[in-house]
């Protein structure tokens, strides 16, 4: 079977990157200068908020660490303790974030099954469950997409508790 290509060749016979293309090169993970390059301004907003709000509500837990998958992988956050939490995978103009839902996170999400929004519900049901959990890829292209891991991160692992109360936070689902 015979596939056509769909690369955009450049003047220069480049091959120029596609949504979804990942940081391949594997000499040195991305700086923060590179990534927002690579996954837009708009998107790279959405970035900065994720890791800005994990610093802030799990402060001195997590050390970001940059892990190098492969040339078809390539590059991702990811941030664990003695599991994984969640991971960042920047793909050009969009980055996705993977989250292992465990038994008891999949029974809370269970729970409140239909109060997440129908397309995270989606998502969740087509994601595949392995020996270690259900893994879920979710494409942050909007607010409400970050939202949502927001809601998944604090479901997995409740935040530290908070003394300045006018800090961000998730939505609450119960107003949806």
């Amino acid at each position: 079977m015979l596939r056509a290509d769909t690369r955009v060749i450049a003047a220069d016979g480049a091959t120029l990157p596609q949504i979804g293309d990942k940081i391949t090169d594997k000499s040195a993970p991305p700086d923060d200068g590179a990534v927002r390059e690579w996954i837009g301004p708009e998107v790279s907003g959405h970035w900065a908020e994720l890791r800005n709000w994990i610093g802030e509500f799990y402060p001195g837990v997590f050390a970001p660490d940059w892990l190098y998958g492969g040339k078809n992988r390539g590059w991702s956050l990811r941030y664990k303790k003695t599991r994984a939490f969640v991971t960042l995978v920047p793909e050009y103009e969009r980055f996705s974030t993977l989250v292992v839902m465990g038994g008891a996170e999949r029974e809370k999400f269970e729970e409140r099954r239909y109060v997440w929004r129908p397309q995270l519900v989606k998502l969740y049901d087509d994601a595949k469950t392995y020996t270690d959990g259900k893994w879920l890829t979710v494409a942050i292209s909007s607010a409400d997409d970050l939202h949502d891991v927001m809601e998944l991160l604090t479901l997995k692992r409740p935040p530290l508790p908070h003394s300045n109360s006018t800090s961000r936070s998730p939505r609450k689902t119960s107003s949806r």
